[in-house]
Parts: C-alpha cells; sequence; structure tokens
C-alpha cells in the first residue's frame, strides 16, 4: 500500500447535511427546481445578520441529530459544536451511501484516512459567561491576572474539545476505524477543494485505498455573524424575499447571505472501487492552489485564483476549452466577484472566458465557509448526473465589471462531464479541483 499508482481515484459516497435538505434526493430535486433553502433562522436571537436570514440546516436539529444523523455518536453530542455535529453527520451519510463495508469490533483499516476541513470555531459568548464574571476586578472588569485562578474553573470540563477544528476528522476516524492518514484544514472557503486534492495526493502516493474527505462550516453563528456585518460583507435583504437575496455577479449585488452545512465524499482507488461494484459519481482530476498577498497591497484574489486555476488544469493533465463549465466561488462580494471573474478572462482569454457557462450556488445554500467547497462540487455532481449545469439563483443584470457567461434562469442542457469547482477567501487564498463525472 506504499506504492503509488496512476489508478484513477472514483468517487464512490457523497453525504449532504445542508439548508435545501440532509440527503441527496431532497438535495437534488431542490436544485432542479431551483429553490434556495435560503431564508428567516431561528438559532440564535438578535439582530444579525441583518433581516435575520440565512441559509439554515432546519432538519438537523436536536431530536433529528440523536435518531438519526449522529445516531452512532449520540453519546457524544454533548462535546460537538454545531460545525462537528454538521461535519460527522455528512460523513456519516456519506460511508452508508457509498456502500462501504461497516468495521469489524477490533479491525483496525489503515487503508482508509480521514482529511477534513472546517473554519475555527467560536464558543457562544453565554458558554463563557460565569467564567469572565468570576474572573473580574475590583472595578468589575474581566482581568487576565485572575482568569487562571478563578475564571477558568467555571469553564466546563471539556470546553476544549467542542470546539477544536481537528475534531470532526478525530469523531469520524472512531466510528469509521480509519488508521490510515488523518488530517485537518482550516483554510475557510478554499478548504473544499484542498481537502478532497490531499486525499487525491494520498491515495496515489499509496499511502491510502480509500478516503473519507470533505468540510463543514457554520457561519450562521452570533460572533461570526456580528463579525462579518461589521465587516460590510452581509447583504441587507431591506424587506425583500431572503430567498432573493444573494445575486453574485449581478450587477444589483450587495453582499453575502450566511449560511450553514456540511458535504462529505468517500474517495477510492479506481481498482477498489470496481472490487466491490461501487457506484462511481465520477474522478478527482487534478488540484490547485494559491495564496496571493502582500504586505503593502494586502490580498489579490485575482491572481490568486489564476494560479490556482491554472495549477488545477495542469494537475489535471487537460487545456482550458477541455472544462465543460465552472463552479465558481461567487459569494455576492462587489470586489470578489470581479477579481473572480477577470481571473476567469485571464485563465481562458477573452473569446472561451466569455463562452465558457459559469454557475454559483451559495443562492441556494447561503455562504458556509469552510463548508460550501464540497457542498458545490456536489451540486455540480448532481447537475452532470442529470446533463445540466444548475443555474445562479437570481442573476438577472450583467455587470461589465464580471464579463463572464453566467448560466441563469433554467438549468443548462450540456454533455461535457468536466467541470472545475474554485474557491477563495478574503484573505487572498485560492483552491481549484478538476472533476470528471461519469
Amino acid at each position: 500500500m506504499n506504492e503509488s499508482t496512476n489508478q484513477r481515484i472514483s468517487i464512490t459516497g457523497m453525504g449532504i447535511v445542508s439548508a435545501c435538505g440532509n440527503d441527496i434526493d431532497t438535495v437534488e430535486k431542490a436544485l432542479l427546481n431551483g429553490e434556495s433553502g435560503i431564508g428567516p433562522i431561528d438559532l440564535f436571537p438578535g439582530a444579525t445578520p441583518p433581516g435575520h436570514i440565512g441559509g439554515q440546516c432546519h432538519e438537523f436539529n436536536d431530536s433529528t441529530m440523536k435518531k438519526e444523523y449522529l445516531r452512532p455518536q449520540r453519546k457524544s453530542i454533548k462535546v460537538m459544536c454545531r460545525d462537528i455535529q454538521l461535519g460527522v453527520a455528512s460523513a456519516n451519510l456519506a460511508l452508508e451511501q457509498s456502500g462501504m463495508e461497516a468495521p469489524k469490533a477490533d479491525e483496525d483499516r489503515t487503508w482508509l484516512g480521514v482529511e477534513f476541513g472546517a473554519d475555527l470555531m467560536l464558543s457562544p459568548p453565554d458558554v463563557l459567561f460565569d467564567a469572565a464574571a468570576a474572573s473580574r476586578n475590583a472595578e468589575g472588569f474581566p482581568t487576565d491576572t485572575e482568569w487562571g485562578g478563578k475564571g477558568l474553573p467555571k469553564l466546563e470540563p471539556l470546553w476544549l474539545l467542542k470546539y477544536l477544528p481537528n475534531m470532526p476528522a478525530c469523531h469520524i476516524s472512531i466510528y469509521a476505524r480509519a488508521c490510515g492518514p488523518s488530517n485537518s484544514l482550516t483554510l475557510e472557503d478554499a478548504n473544499g477543494n484542498l481537502t478532497l486534492g490531499e486525499s487525491l495526493r494520498i491515495i496515489r502516493r499509496g499511502q491510502a485505498e480509500a478516503m473519507i474527505a470533505g468540510t463543514t462550516g457554520a457561519r450562521l453563528h452570533v460572533i461570526k455573524s456580528i463579525n462579518l456585518t461589521g465587516l460590510n460583507e452581509v447583504a441587507d435583504p431591506k424587506g425583500a424575499d431572503p430567498k432573493t437575496v444573494l445575486k453574485p455577479f449581478d450587477k444589483n449585488r450587495q453582499g453575502e447571505v450566511l449560511g450553514e452545512g456540511a458535504c462529505a465524499f468517500i474517495l477510492e482507488l479506481e481498482s477498489r472501487a470496481q472490487n466491490r461494484n461501487a457506484n462511481v459519481y465520477g474522478y478527482v482530476r487534478g488540484i490547485g492552489s494559491s495564496c496571493v498577498r502582500t504586505v503593502k497591497e494586502g490580498p489579490n484574489p485575482r491572481q490568486a485564483v489564476v494560479n490556482a486555476l491554472r495549477a488545477a488544469l495542469r494537475s489535471a493533465g487537460i487545456q482550458p476549452e477541455d472544462v465543460g463549465h465552472i463552479n465558481a466561488h461567487g459569494c455576492g462580494s462587489i470586489k470578489i466577484d470581479a477579481a473572480e471573474a477577470a481571473a476567469y478572462r485571464e485563465v481562458f482569454g477573452d473569446d472561451l472566458g466569455s463562452k465558457i457557462p459559469v454557475t454559483s450556488l451559495k443562492p441556494f445554500f447561503g455562504n458556509c465557509g469552510s463548508g460550501s467547497g464540497t457542498l458545490e462540487i456536489a451540486g455540480s455532481i448532481l447537475g452532470l448526473k442529470n446533463g445540466v449545469i444548475f443555474p445562479t439563483l437570481n442573476y438577472s443584470t450583467p455587470d461589465p465589471n464580471c464579463p463572464i457567461n453566467i448560466v441563469h434562469g433554467e438549468p443548462l442542457k450540456t454533455d461535457n462531464k468536466i467541470f472545475v469547482n474554485v474557491n477563495v477567501t478574503r484573505a487572498g487564498q485560492a483552491s481549484a479541483l478538476v472533476v470528471e463525472c461519469v
């Protein structure tokens, strides 16, 4: 198992937890029918995000977690924050959907590894209230000097384990008895492509025969919502239908709509998938990544996307004209959407760059941060399964600063099975993944 291979790497399972549903059939139906999962949220009280809307996983709650999605880990739910819960649930669903054999009680499956991505995880403010109150000085303000002796003992004993971004991979590895390579990534929106790309490399190096690869993200969090709203990154619905607020690449876009979600995939050596007669959705062909920023000028998302795209095409051994569509980051940001569009024109040229179909699926799910990339990959796979590219919802007015071919209105028919998924962070980290569907 330590010999490198030139075999194709098959995608044999998917698990989705999202605002559009928590099973493949439900999500596929929503995407085909153009039904956005964005709407009112009830995760926490308050005035943020604007209009109190987002892509909430309403069907993923305390009851369904214990009875269905996290039944194998129900005793551990109390030491999982929502990001972890979403991620572990998506991996459970992917394992079940893949038809992969369940582990024996005493089996150490060194042929199976885990690569999972997550955002930095934050506790709600009320969790720290008692500790902060206990560490106050005579003037009533919390102090560092009193924290260790008086504040820290007020925290729940396993507080840290609820908010570590490596914990999704830990819980997944334990349940699946995945004793092969295990790694956790914290590169925000770029995570999705990178977890599948690193899994591709691990299998090709002969370090594993199969990988559980995925990401999770919960931007519908009181602190994250306040932070992003304060940075003027979040769109204000101003009374509009929540489903119509997020408008990637549209001239009238005004920012993001936050969401939560997770998606996991099972990747396997082609020979292993064939030997067990697994259902194959497609193949991971290539990966590229780049971070571009300087102290003086800050992040450069356009150049980062250019670099990542070119690297992904080289890795996959294909030319720009081989790509059937781009599943774009398309977060609704005035600056980032324009930078992304400029990158596509640079990589694909003015002619092809103005024709190649581009879509963004964030208007279905909201921006889930780390969780978005894998959800979008799953969306393109489900679209090509039906011979279509799903449209960008709410796109109606072209922006001269985004001179690219946005798929909108009805799903676009296609017989080209190759797509590139692109994601980029506001810090200038980009990633691109090439997938070929069956």
